[in-house]
């Protein structure tokens, strides 16, 4: 079965979640990895212009809300997704693959979905009884920013510069001090009325705060701890994941849910009809905004005899 078509639209904020390779643990956090893995993030940003409300980095798993006005998302993913494999994957000394598949993503339509999301970045680390507090999660999240941090960074390991000041005792370290550059986080407060003041979001994020922590010490009676989470081996792969099915959006209204599902099925059908004349050759093919066009194949041309 072939993946879902992807109809992003540049107005929405979507919820992106991506897993790594047979969910091991390779973003188990530490101090370099949140460091390289900070700076790969804020240099995506910056460089795709993207929103980027809120994120949250598992040890095997990442969630994101972002906006791309550009309509770059794809480009976004490709160059975070890229470059934390290669740097994380040189970190951990992994020589695999490093994601378990494409990134999925889900447009939030509503104010009450996009706070649930909210939520649900939040509570990771609490809801799966590995930490009791929501600020003892010691992975990458936007906490500190929905909590008043402003101008958080991180390095940016620049391994171009290394083979400028390459000697004879051979290539520098890919990690060394001296090639990290200052690369600044950059989080966009959410488009709520309700929150255009920032106390109102500060009050918001502890209540949610309160309630998620309150609802992990009835759920989960022993947690694995700060400690226990940093000790975890980044190879390790869990024998059992928790797998739940993708939905086609984030709504609290059903009339919004069911108006998307029926815009994209729309959408779906005018990309198969385009999509079918364009690979008969006909080039002029009208595709769906939105729609990335299939890659074409040259026509084979037969060599000459002899």
């Amino acid at each position: 079965m072939g993946w879902p078509l992807r109809m992003q639209e540049q107005t929405l904020i979507y919820f992106v979640t991506v897993r790594c390779a047979q969910a091991r643990l390779l973003l188990r956090p530490s101090l370099k990895t949140n460091d390289v893995v900070g700076g790969v993030l804020a240099r995506a940003v910056e460089r795709s212009a993207v929103e980027l409300f809120g994120f949250s980095f598992a040890s095997n798993h990442v969630h994101m809300l972002v906006r791309a006005p550009r309509g770059n998302l794809p480009q976004f993913m490709q160059y975070l997704l890229t470059n934390v494999s290669k740097k994380v994957g040189g970190l951990i000394n992994w020589k695999g693959s490093f994601w378990e598949s494409r990134y999925s993503a889900e447009p939030v339509l509503d104010e009450g979905a996009l706070l649930g999301r909210v939520r649900y970045i939040l509570s990771h680390g609490v809801k799966e009884g590995l930490v009791r507090s929501c600020r003892d999660w010691p992975g990458l999240s936007s906490l500190p920013e929905f909590l008043g941090r402003t101008d958080r960074s991180f390095r940016w390991f620049n391994w171009s510069r290394r083979w400028t000041v390459r000697s004879g005792h051979g290539v520098p370290d890919r990690f060394e001090a001296r090639f990290g550059e200052r690369q600044v986080l950059t989080i966009t407060p959410l488009p709520l009325e309700r929150f255009r003041r920032r106390s109102a979001w500060r009050r918001f994020v502890k209540r949610a705060h309160a309630a998620i922590e309150g609802h992990g010490r009835l759920a989960h009676q022993n947690v694995l701890g700060r400690a226990g989470v940093l000790a975890q081996d980044p190879h390790h792969r869990p024998e059992r994941t928790k797998r739940s099915r993708r939905p086609w959006c984030h709504a609290v209204s059903a009339r919004l849910r069911i108006a998307f599902i029926s815009r994209y099925r729309g959408f779906v059908a005018a990309f198969a009809k385009a999509s079918e004349c364009w690979r008969s050759g006909e080039l002029s093919a009208v595709f769906p905004p939105y729609a990335h066009r299939p890659f074409l194949s040259p026509p084979r041309t037969s060599l000459p005899p002899g």
